[in-house]
Formats: structure tokens, C-alpha cells, sequence
């Protein structure tokens, strides 16, 4: 079974399973990890997420900065197979590996894609317009 988890400081990830879940109503199951809330150890909460996991589940993580605890802490996880991490989560990066994956099994390939895609939608706008702006000219 795919499976989807956000991890984040703070509420972030509840805001996107939110988002997601509105977005992309069929997506698979969503888990949030929003990280220092209470007293518990952010390795605690992994661990417990991640002892759910079927070994045959395909988990994707998605957390919020690549070089952050909360990233770190998975690190130790993606020596399994079928675990995939990908720091700095976006909404365009997450929509792109859902909707990507619906009917392609999760691979390195399939992700490296996915991310690539997902990049095209990182855009500063003012200049976007600018170009716009000079070919209606």
C-alpha cells in the first residue's frame, strides 16, 4: 500500500495533509508529523509512525528543510526499501508524486521526475508578467 507522510516543524504538515487531502481527494493515506508541539522527541514520533509501516508499503516522506532535525531523523530509514525522503515539501512537489504515482508503481526514477516537474512551478511571478507584459507591447 502507498502511503504518504509529511513531517515538519511546527503545524506545517497538518496544513498540508489539509491542503492535499482538499485538493486530491482519492490521494492515499496521509500522515502528519508536526514536530515539537509537546514534549515528545521528534525520533519518538518517527519511530512510532514508521513501526506501522508494512514492508511492502511504498512510504513517501516529505519534510520540511532538508538539513533540519526533523529531516535527520528519517534519514536512517530510507536504508530500507520502498522509503523515499524528499526535504523542502511543497504543495506542486507533493501533487506531483500523488498524482504521478496513481498508476506507476513509486521508483527513484519516478520521483527524480516528479520533483523536476514540480520545480517548474517555483516561479517569480513579477518577472513571468514582465514577459507577458513585453510581448503584448
Amino acid at each position: 500500500m502507498k502511503k504518504i507522510i509529511f513531517a515538519s516543524h511546527y503545524t506545517f504538515a497538518k496544513g498540508l495533509k489539509d491542503t492535499i487531502e482538499y485538493i486530491i481527494p482519492n490521494a492515499p493515506k496521509i500522515i502528519a508529523i508536526s514536530a515539537y508541539l509537546d514534549n515528545k522527541p521528534i525520533e519518538d514520533e518517527i519511530k512510532d509512525v514508521m513501526d506501522t509501516m508494512d514492508p511492502n508499503d511504498e512510504v513517501v516522506v516529505f519534510t520540511d528543510l532538508m538539513s533540519g532535525s526533523v529531516n535527520q531523523q528519517f534519514v536512517p530509514y530510507v536504508k530500507k526499501n520502498n522509503i523515499y525522503l524528499i526535504s523542502g515539501a511543497s504543495v506542486p512537489a507533493v501533487m506531483a508524486v500523488i498524482l504521478g504515482s496513481m498508476n506507476e508503481k513509486l521508483s527513484d526514477v519516478l520521483i527524480r521526475r516528479c520533483l523536476k516537474d514540480a520545480q517548474n512551478q517555483l516561479v517569480y511571478v513579477n518577472d513571468a508578467l514582465k514577459v507577458i507584459d513585453d510581448e503584448d507591447e
